[in-house]
């Protein structure tokens, strides 16, 4: 394994070793961790602090993406049909039977026909067809989209240049199309080249375009701060204007200290170098340039449609953006930036200005083209409301 992905933690004299696939890191993050104390003192408790909003946002992909995986499979399907015991060999046996499931639990959008002689077809309903007419004009709205995302990524990479077989592990998270090294590349010759390095097929940056090297945190960030003085008035929440400071949002029963703020605003205001300049120069030991790397972290997430990814993927890029060796580690320590969930099959870091609630803020045309097409699994968007809320609820509106 690779020594990047191992993560180290101390506890008193003990020494934890771990990779971001293990399970069992988040269970016992989530309960807690000490730190060292030299003294005879008992050391103190640290808890990590759940954002239950974000870890139901997880929940809630669950069903969806089964269907959408079953839609993709109808759709390669000449005529978009499938026999019902072809099923098997597309997703295996033991998937067989949720997918089976999700046929049976969305008769809106699956329908199976046949019967007595003939063998049961699986198709798509006359709603859900009537959607997926405009899957094309949503996939042609996105492709400059997609593109942009692309080259962002190479321009933020070391050497301009990023393996294949990695961009393919987050291809769906930037919006590419599935066959993205045949219609894509080779259309956009200008942005884009295919080459073997090392016997490895790599996608090269062809050239830079400076209007794409500013990152959404610059977008969004105050021009005009406050200089820190003893004076200043320290915010409670962490948010400081100027910039070089990051937007944040603290989890509710997370209360921090005066000491913990005030070294928050100078962690703020302190100067460091764009995700977009080359970081070969920098010392990563020093903490412009570990600032830099939440930065980087931070570009990364917001590239994605969703504003998350899984750890395991954020990983795959340690060498291309020089991230953090201990990336766990500064994924936690900035808690009011990233927020990680071991809810699903894999832990996921969320971005959390993202959010508001369990729901992205801003959506890309293909999430709001899969929320209507979502609209024929009847499922409920809103957070699951107390039994004492559903009656005020009926109190309020009753006539």
């Amino acid at each position: 394994m690779h020594r990047s992905s191992i993560q180290e933690w101390r506890v008193g004299r003990r020494i934890f070793m771990f990779s971001h696939n293990d399970r069992d890191v988040l269970c016992f993050m989530h309960e807690m961790w000490y730190s060292s104390s030299s003294s005879n003192k008992r050391p103190k408790k640290r808890v990590y602090h759940r954002e239950h909003q974000l870890d139901h946002a997880v929940e809630l992909q669950k069903k969806p993406q089964l269907v959408l995986q079953l839609k993709e499979i109808l759709l390669r399907q000449r005529g978009e049909y499938m026999l019902l015991r072809d099923l098997e060999k597309e997703v295996g046996l033991i998937k067989k039977w949720n997918f089976m499931a999700t046929i049976e639990r969305y008769p809106r959008i699956f329908k199976v026909s046949g019967g007595h002689r003939r063998p049961p077809v699986l198709e798509f309903t006359d709603e859900a067809k009537f959607i997926l007419k405009d899957e094309v004009i949503v996939r042609e709205q996105m492709e400059p989209i997609a593109v942009n995302n692309l080259r962002k990524l190479l321009m933020m990479s070391v050497d301009r240049r990023i393996a294949l077989f990695k961009i393919e592990q987050i291809k769906q998270e930037i919006g590419l199309p599935d066959d993205f090294a045949e219609s894509l590349v080779p259309k956009y010759a200008q942005f884009f080249k295919l080459m073997d390095v090392s016997g490895a097929p790599y996608l090269v940056l062809e050239n830079w375009d400076p209007s794409l090297a500013v990152a959404a945190r610059e977008l969004s960030a105050e021009p005009n701060g406050v200089p820190l003085t003893r004076r200043t008035y320290v915010p409670r929440d962490g948010n400081w204007a100027g910039p070089y400071a990051f937007k944040i949002k603290y989890p509710v029963s997370f209360k921090p200290r005066m000491r913990h703020l005030e070294d928050m605003a100078k962690w703020q205001n302190m100067a460091f170098s764009s995700p977009y300049i080359n970081p070969k120069e920098l010392d990563p030991r020093h903490a412009a340039a570990q600032k830099r790397a939440v930065a980087v972290l931070h570009e990364v997430l917001s590239l994605t449609m969703e504003k998350r990814l899984t750890a395991t993927t954020l990983d795959v890029f340690h060498t291309e953006y020089k991230l953090p060796c201990r990336l766990l580690a500064c994924i936690i320590r900035h808690n009011g930036i990233f927020y990680m969930t071991n809810k699903g099959a894999h832990s996921t870091v969320f971005l959390k200005e993202a959010y508001e609630g369990h729901k992205l803020v801003d959506k890309c045309p293909l999430l709001a083209f899969y929320d209507r097409f979502f609209e024929l699994m009847g499922r409920r968007d809103s957070f699951p409301r107390r039994a004492k809320d559903v009656i005020e609820l009926k109190r309020v509106w009753s006539p």
